[in-house]
């Protein structure tokens, strides 16, 4: 870390003031951009995908739990890995708790992973997570929404035009259900799209020394399993 400048609490009030006025301008621009993501057009879901879960098969509209929005966090847990990717370990700790707050506001929140479900239970029970996690497993879920490629493909990620080598990729889709049942994808965003959903990332970002990744081999390779530190 840079050694930083030291000053008296009258200069620091001014440069903390002139900073505020940055963040304020951030923070209505997000505003801004919050709105139109909310004003993208939607796509209705044609397909009938069926997910296997604590409830046994549930269709996309049921995981909905009787709330009109969904919040779907797609989280890399290949069939045969060992365990759960670290980096989305890291996301869904910032879930727990949540669910009570976000149904009072009509929503739900769920993970969804290619894994087998008796998988993913066993790894949710060790981790301590109380939202619920689906298996999609024999599903096209996934390769439709953008984080697993078609077998034997690259995939195509985030939008882009180039691709990455790899069987699984993180991201968020949110869904709307109709009073008549229909459902309806309205957004996705994927890589650097996730930070907003990480809380403890954002604390990161007070902090003197920040994420404080700029020397590590890859930006998250300090990250552990909450039980592995």
């Amino acid at each position: 870390m840079t050694r930083p400048q030291i000053v008296s609490r009258a200069k620091w009030l001014t440069a903390r003031k002139a900073l505020l006025a940055e963040e304020k301008a951030f923070t209505k621009a997000r505003d801004a951009l919050s709105a139109r993501r909310r004003d993208l057009p939607w796509v209705k879901i044609e397909t009938p995908y069926e997910f296997e879960g604590p409830k046994g098969r549930e269709s996309l509209a049921q995981l909905f739990g009787g709330k009109s929005q969904l919040i779907v966090y797609h989280f890399m847990y290949g069939a045969d890995w060992e365990q759960g990717c670290k980096s989305c370990s890291f996301w869904a700790d910032n879930f727990n708790g949540i669910g009570s707050h976000l149904a009072a506001r009509d929503a739900a929140i769920i993970a969804i992973s290619s894994a087998p479900f008796a998988t993913l239970e066993a790894f949710r029970k060790r981790m301590g997570w109380q939202f619920k996690w689906v298996s999609s497993a024999g599903t096209r879920f996934n390769r439709d929404f953008g984080v697993s490629p078609e077998p034997g493909q690259p995939l195509k990620y985030n939008y882009a035009t180039t691709v990455r080598q790899m069987d699984e990729l993180p991201g968020i889709s949110i869904f709307t259900r109709t009073d008549a049942g229909e459902v309806y994808h309205t957004y996705s965003c994927y890589s650097r799209g996730l930070d907003m959903l990480n809380g403890a990332y954002h604390f990161l970002d007070l902090l003197p020394k920040g994420r404080d990744e700029q020397d590590l081999p890859y930006a998250m390779s300090w990250v552990r399993h909450h039980d592995r530190y």
